[in-house]
């Protein structure tokens, strides 16, 4: 079937979805593609959402390496009390462990002021003192205690949780959402990625697009120089030149378009529409030092710099400005060793802008409908990577621990204060309201209005969702 004309197309284009649309033209996918550029079809343009949407935009922290939630957000006495002994047999023998060879000890968080947990706001969630700005935004938290996943190495386990499968070639979530209901600003991508430190193991393929048009990938915004590589234009050519550049390419591109159908000539049409646009519209958005000295306290930000503190910022600039899924990545939580030495840094690194966003975000009227989460590919261990000591902390680390581990939420829909599921006494297992990380997907899309179990595109015979053939909705983590 040939694509329709352009006209036809996006008249049609305002009665149905793409998904149906996709499924029912064929060889006409170029053309739909590119009616989607043109017309920002799909369930959010439309105003059909699967159900009515608690978030419109998803602001998504994702800390690379795994932190050790055991001394962030879930407290075990019994642990810190039998610290130094040997773990029960059942917690080595049989198991798969990424460095641990020989039956450790258990470790328990340090005794210092430092480590303490206190129990925060009207809730009463406990939350260490190395995070003491989170403790002043506890009551907004939606805690996840039993997130488990089926990978305990770093690439796989981040690709499972971004992608939900374990190997290279999925769509990313953000992807995904970007496909699914697009994005309300024609002047900035849907996706915008922001990155700290080393790029984690999984690669851009933690947002990449899989086997979805690669118009849904998320962009890297970098914090210094030209935010997008050659967003700028070469010197001797004019704003002028440049649309005259653009206005020609894709006129051809359009022919070849008709001709062939292949969607990836449309997303290289959007690209250089988006690029255009993005000209105007991305260096005032990356200006910080327009904000006022007061948030730049709050935030603990140094305009000019890339930090943390300055990605948090422009996530928020970002959602304001109607970005649908803002991803920001942060290295060096990989604690193998010194975990008590080397967390507390870390911690200090990102409490601040975190608890700033949260809190900007509510006095802003955005945090209603912006969903903040915080997340790791997976957990770490209740027992010593290395000597710990015989019951003294010294350099041990926490080594990969897939069977249990802590996210939260904020915002956009869920249960602020509430702490959902149980860990056992040591921190191992799960013993009540375990959470899969297809569940935390399904959840994630039903807040911002879409079906996990519809949200999907056929590739190579079959329909692919992000949650492939699992994922329920966690429903007592809803507002």
């Amino acid at each position: 079937m040939k694509p329709s004309p352009k006209a036809d197309f996006l008249t049609a284009a305002a009665a149905i979805t793409r998904r149906q649309l996709f499924q029912s033209t064929g060889m006409g996918l170029g053309g739909a593609a590119l009616g989607s550029l043109l017309a920002r079809d799909g369930l959010a343009a439309s105003g059909v959402f699967h159900h009515p949407p608690r978030a419109k935009s998803v602001i998504y922290i994702h800390l690379v390496g795994a932190p050790s939630h055991l001394d962030l957000f879930d407290p075990k006495p019994e642990l810190a009390k039998r610290n130094g002994e040997l773990c029960p047999e059942h917690m080595f023998e049989g198991k798969r462990l990424a460095f641990i060879r020989s039956r450790p000890r258990l470790m328990g968080t340090p005794p210092d002021d430092a480590f303490a947990f206190k129990r925060c706001g009207q809730s009463g969630a406990p939350i260490s003192n190395l995070m003491p700005h989170l403790q002043g935004v506890a009551d907004e938290l939606c805690f996840i205690r039993t997130l488990h996943t089926d990978q305990f190495n770093h690439a796989p386990a981040q690709l499972f949780l971004l992608t939900g499968f374990g190997r290279f070639g999925r769509p990313s979530v953000g992807s995904w959402i970007n496909y699914g209901i697009g994005s309300p600003n024609e002047n900035l991508p849907g996706f915008v990625v922001l990155v700290t430190g080393q790029v984690l193991g999984a690669g851009n393929s933690a947002w990449g697009s899989g086997f979805l048009p690669t118009i849904h990938q998320g962009i890297e915004f970098r914090s210094r120089g030209d935010p997008v590589l050659f967003l700028s234009n070469p010197a001797g050519v004019s704003p002028a030149d440049r649309r005259e550049v653009v206005d020609t390419v894709n006129d051809l591109n359009r022919l070849r378009l008709a001709d062939i159908g292949d969607p990836e000539i449309a997303t290289r049409i959007g690209q250089y529409e988006m690029a255009y646009r993005m000209q105007t519209s991305v260096p005032e958005l990356m200006s910080i030092s327009d904000e006022p000295a007061a948030v730049h306290e709050r935030y603990g930000t140094e305009p000019g710099k890339t930090s943390f503190a300055n990605n948090c910022l422009l996530a928020r600039r970002l959602v304001e400005r109607g970005v649908r899924f803002v991803q920001l990545f942060d290295e060096g939580w990989d604690h193998h060793g010194n975990v008590f030495g080397l967390l507390p840094k870390k911690a200090r690194e990102v409490d601040r802008p975190i608890a700033a966003l949260i809190s900007d975000l509510k006095e802003r009227g955005l945090l209603d409908d912006t969903l903040v989460v915080w997340s790791a590919e997976f957990g770490r261990t209740p027992m010593a990577q290395g000597e710990n000591g015989n019951g003294t902390p010294s350099k041990a680390g926490r080594d990969h621990h897939k069977e249990a581990f802590t996210v939260w939420m904020a915002g956009g829909g869920t249960r602020g204060g509430y702490i959902h599921g149980q860990t056992d006494e040591l921190g191992y297992s799960v013993v009540e309201d375990g959470v899969h990380v297809h569940d935390l997907n399904a959840t994630l899309l039903h807040l911002l209005g879409i079906d996990h179990e519809r949200l999907t595109y056929r590739y190579q015979g079959r329909q692919f969702r992000l949650t492939d053939i699992h994922g329920h909705v966690v429903e007592r983590v809803l507002a």
